[in-house]
């Protein structure tokens, strides 16, 4: 965490971000998911796709890029399948539908998968495969984004950062869950950077030539503009280290939930100056009691964390995690003494209570 941030409850903080939602239309139900999504991200120590993104969202719904009160529509469905067409509604609550439908699908089914097409930014991929865990599932959700992703050889961006994330239960270790971006690092981080003033680390994208972006305004603002450049896929610049690799798992996540569900795909995702493109996603749930017992499974999934835990350090490393377990040190330490905010973040979430007449969270002291 930065020097100069602050600490606010989660509770008060997604009371906050719901009412500036229903100020701009949405209804109770949708417009507390949308929050407790964007929050539980900053909760987990994820703030890329946490509070700082209200403002985009608020643009998106002033702009009718978002629309507040679209539910979306089934265009498909199996016992073990569904397609929606989002038709611009907000991402978190037709996600959360979409997540819970595939679910009870599966505990009918044992596996269930679902498609949404025409929909929007999501936030945190992790979020909804973590809703299959209390149901003893593996969870699965996916979204392409706006094309940010420079293919391997390449110089201009041709897919999104794309996220993966997979989430499967254990018992006293809690869970496993992997939230990946396809990319070395998600557009957010950028934005953190530029909100910091910072250099980018080299390898993390390259301009429009293909060589190493530093500077992360002008990358932002070429990547918006489409004038070339863009983020490096996972493993970087070449082949050595496997960057045809992250660029392969990326066209994956783009076949998935774009060109599966009949939604745009590649260079045709792109960004707005006010607000995200519109996007598709991939969700699915299987039950782990097809395969062996539950609890069978938790018990080794225990083994199989603590093993991980207990491989001896790096040098100079403290200790080795597995996927899943900063972020729900993070949320402990959240819920112990508050979300963190950076304050520049803050201050867009300032203008939004004089813009919406919303109260503002309380700092905890």
């Amino acid at each position: 965490m930065e020097t100069g941030d602050i600490r606010v409850r989660r509770g008060e903080l997604e009371a906050f971000c719901g009412s500036v939602f229903e100020h701009r239309g949405m209804g109770p139900g949708d417009a507390a998911v949308t929050a407790e999504v964007l929050v539980a991200a900053d909760a987990c120590g994820i703030p890329s796709h946490g509070v700082g993104r209200l403002r985009r969202y608020v643009s998106g719904l002033d702009t009718g890029l978002m629309l507040p009160r679209e539910t979306g529509t089934t265009i498909l469905e199996s016992p073990a399948s569904l397609v929606i067409d989002a038709r611009g509604a907000m991402g978190p609550p037709v996600s959360v539908r979409t997540m819970d439908a595939v679910i009870a699908k599966a505990r009918e089914n044992g596996a269930a998968f679902g498609t949404v097409r025409n929909s929007n930014h999501f936030g945190i991929a992790g979020f909804y495969a973590r809703r299959a865990l209390s149901e003893d599932m593996l969870g699965i959700a996916m979204t392409n984004t706006a094309a940010l992703g420079v293919p391997t050889f390449g110089r201009e961006a041709f897919f999104g950062t794309n996220p993966i994330a997979f989430a499967a239960p254990a018992g006293e270790e809690g869970a496993f869950v992997l939230d990946m971006s396809t990319t070395v690092v998600t557009r957010g981080k950028v934005e953190v950077y530029e909100r910091k003033g910072g250099e980018l680390p080299e390898g993390w994208a390259v301009d429009h030539t293909g060589k190493t972006a530093r500077d992360p305004g002008s990358l932002l603002e070429g990547m918006q503009e489409r004038r070339g450049g863009g983020i490096l896929p996972l493993g970087g610049l070449d082949t050595l280290l496997g960057g045809h690799k992250g660029y392969g798992l990326a066209v994956m996540v783009d076949i998935l939930c774009a060109v599966l569900s009949g939604g745009p795909f590649g260079r045709d995702v792109y960004d707005t100056p006010e607000s995200s493109a519109r996007v598709s996603h991939f969700f699915g749930a299987i039950r782990i009691d097809r395969f062996r017992d539950p609890g069978e499974f938790r018990a080794d999934m225990d083994r199989m964390l603590r093993d991980l835990r207990a491989c001896p350090p790096a040098e100079g490393r403290d200790r080795v995690w597995f996927a899943g377990l900063p972020e729900a040190e993070a949320e402990r330490e959240s819920k112990r003494r508050g979300v963190p905010l950076s304050r520049k973040t803050w201050e867009v979430l300032r203008g939004l209570a004089v813009e919406t007449g919303v109260h503002l969270p309380r700092e905890i002291p």
